[in-house]
């Protein structure tokens, strides 16, 4: 059983809990399949940035990482085609409908939302980090036993 809390883990953890809380969130109407989608990873982001903090952790194993990557990939790949779908819509909306357009969103759903796109990048350089540390078999914590070096 991994007992080392690593700062890296920590900090994974978190990051998980926090983006899959916010997917949840965002995606509770459930009007569009991209919400279902968001719903779910959020749903399977949370129970790994819990079983990150409990010892589950062991049989995780150094997947945490590319999970990690995953997740954040998915993220970032259904707010592209949320932005692509939406600026369609609108398009397609608008045509005959200036004048009952105003000022309704023609999307539906979650829509584009930065707040995800920046949570998914934080969670992608997450990935990259808990994957580039398990890859090297060292953790944050034992890279800076010395103390940080200047």
């Amino acid at each position: 059983m991994d007992t080392n809390w690593s700062s890296t883990r920590l900090y994974g953890a978190t990051i998980a809990l926090v983006s899959g809380f916010y997917s949840i969130v965002m995606s509770l109407d459930m009007t569009s399949t991209t919400d279902s989608v968001m719903a779910l990873v959020g749903v399977i982001v949370v129970l790994h940035g819990v079983a990150l903090l409990t010892p589950l952790v062991s049989r995780i194993g150094r997947a945490g990482g590319p999970l990690m990557l995953l997740y954040s990939i998915v993220m970032l790949g259904n707010q592209a085609l949320m932005s692509t779908s939406s600026s369609t819509m609108s398009t397609g909306m608008n045509t005959g409908m200036n004048s009952m357009n105003s000022g309704m969103s023609t999307t539906g759903g979650m829509g584009f939302d930065a707040g995800m796109v920046a949570i998914a990048l934080i969670m992608l350089a997450s990935g990259l980090i808990m994957t580039y540390e398990s890859s090297i078999g060292r953790t944050s914590d034992q890279s800076m036993a010395d103390g940080p070096s200047m």
